[in-house]
C-alpha cells in the first residue's frame, strides 16, 4: 500500500523539513516489511483566490487530484477524531490487509479543507485539541506514520 502525505503550502528548507524527511526515510525502510511504500510528500502552493471558500475549493481540487483512485483518504481537521497511536496503527493495518492501494493523509491550507475534500474523506482526524503550524503538523504526521509502522512490526521504538 502506498502512503501519501499531501499538503497545501510548500515547506522551505530548514530543520522542520529535515525532521519530516528523517521520519519519511525511517518509515520507508521499516514499511517495506509490511508491503508499504512511502510516505511520499506532495505539496501545492496556497491558492491566491480572494475569499476563503474559493481558496478552500481550489486547494481541495488540487489535493484530490494528487490522490490515486481507490485511496483511503484521511483529512487532518481540527474537528476530526482523536486517535491513539495504537488505533492509528490498527487503521493503517486494516487498510493494508484489505488491499487498499493507497492511504492519503491530507493537510489543508490556512483556511482548512474545502467541502469536496471533506465529503470524500473516509476519515477526519485531529492531531489533538491544540492548533499546530503546518510545519509542525507535517512533523507530527510523519512521526505517527513511522510510529504506526514500528507498532505493526513490533519494533521497540513505541513503548507503552
Amino acid at each position: 500500500m502506498k502512503l501519501i502525505m499531501a499538503a497545501i503550502g510548500r515547506q522551505k528548507a530548514g530543520p522542520e523539513t529535515e525532521l519530516v524527511a528523517r521520519y519519511q526515510d525511517r518509515a520507508v525502510k521499516a514499511g517495506r516489511a509490511l508491503g508499504l511504500s512511502g510516505p511520499d510528500m506532495v505539496e501545492f502552493a496556497e491558492s491566491r483566490a480572494r475569499n476563503a471558500n474559493e481558496r478552500k475549493a481550489q486547494e481541495a481540487t488540487q489535493l484530490l487530484g494528487a490522490i490515486p483512485s481507490g485511496a483511503f483518504i484521511i483529512a487532518l481537521d481540527e474537528h476530526g477524531k482523536n486517535l491513539s497511536s495504537e488505533a492509528f496503527a490498527q487503521l493503517v493495518d486494516k487498510e493494508r490487509i484489505n488491499s487498499t492501494p493507497a492511504m492519503a493523509f491530507v493537510i489543508g491550507g490556512p483556511d482548512g479543507h474545502g467541502q469536496d475534500l471533506l465529503q470524500k474523506a473516509d476519515l477526519k482526524i485531529a492531531l489533538g485539541a491544540m492548533t499546530w503550524p503546518h510545519q509542525v503538523a507535517r512533523i507530527l504526521l510523519a512521526e505517527q506514520i513511522y510510529r504506526a509502522i514500528t507498532i505493526l512490526t513490533g519494533h521497540p521504538y513505541h513503548r507503552v
